[in-house]
């Protein structure tokens, strides 16, 4: 097909992720008006319409979906051919997409950039906060080159790279500081706050607590562990937290924290790439930082 072009396939790919010309338009940095010309280009170089626009939403023909296919392939096939030559290179430079799941972001991040940094003075990161299944399906389509994670994600397309273990504490108001520590049976008869559907610290959580799925639930949602943590010093239930969260989020609240006792709930924090990454053995590099940041946050904390 004479013409067509790896910015053309880029387009088209953000059309099909976003199903919409505008959204799609902003992600690629261009006008609405220009990704629509270069779409129509695109299929009247293919002889056949991509999409089907209609007045809300952008659909994919079936010729549209077979295409999407192997634009994608083409499109990781180029991003490993780059990531060749920057292995080849030596000392990891030039842009790095990092993406984060919300529950360690803000603990965590400070501390990784501070370190790369330091490492890798030509390192430009590009970071991505979002939730484990938007993360996974992004590397999956070469949108990000790693992410930082709970694991285990059974992905066999994906290597998983184990950094630490982390503990879950509880979350109580000031006033029951002194109150036993629950365990999950006891867990299951109180208010518990939880974040919102989609966050896989939420599915730790109610895996802890025993919640069977048809068990009626007294729980309450919140967009974040500081929303959280802030219900609770309301006097709105409790709530369990990663450690990692604790100094953060608990310093300017009405409540009081306690550890489980053992075993008590946790989770296993680590980094997930591409199997296939030309960058694989400087992906391993950076995990050993990021690993090294972790005990470092864990050792101030035993101090």
């Amino acid at each position: 097909m004479i013409g067509l072009t790896l910015k053309q396939l880029r387009y088209f790919e953000a059309l099909a992720r976003h199903r919409h010309f505008g959204r799609a338009a902003e992600a690629c940095f261009i006008s609405q008006p220009a990704l629509s010309l270069q779409i129509k280009e695109l299929e009247n170089m293919f002889g056949a319409p991509l999409v089907e626009r209609g007045p809300r939403q952008v659909q994919l023909t079936s010729v549209g979906e077979a295409f999407l296919v192997k634009a994608r392939q083409i499109l990781l096939g180029v991003e490993e051919l780059e990531d060749l030559v920057r292995a080849s290179r030596g000392p990891l430079a030039g842009r790095l997409r990092l993406g984060v799941i919300p529950t360690i972001a803000p603990y965590l991040l400070p501390e990784i950039i501070a370190s790369l940094s330091a490492r890798f003075p030509d390192l430009e990161l590009d970071l991505r906060e979002s939730v484990t299944r938007s993360l996974i399906e992004d590397l999956l389509e070469a949108r990000l080159d790693l992410a930082i994670l709970a694991l285990p994600i059974s992905e066999p397309a994906l290597q998983e790279f184990a950094l630490f273990d982390e503990e879950f504490v509880l979350v109580r108001h000031r006033s029951e500081a002194e109150n036993p520590v629950p365990g999950p049976q006891m867990l299951q008869t109180m208010r518990l706050l939880l974040l919102e559907e989609g966050h896989c610290f939420r599915d730790q959580a109610l895996s802890f607590c025993q919640f069977d799925e048809t068990q009626p639930r007294q729980l309450m949602e919140g967009s974040s562990l500081s929303t959280l943590v802030q219900m609770v010093g309301a006097g709105m239930g409790l709530t369990l937290i990663p450690e990692m969260a604790q100094a953060l989020e608990t310093r300017s609240a009405d409540v009081s924290v306690a550890r489980f006792p053992a075993p008590g709930p946790s989770r296993t924090i680590g980094m997930v790439w591409r199997a296939t990454n030309p960058l694989s053995e400087q992906l391993m590099q950076i995990g050993m930082i990021v690993r090294g940041v972790g005990q470092k946050i864990r050792d101030q904390k035993n101090d």
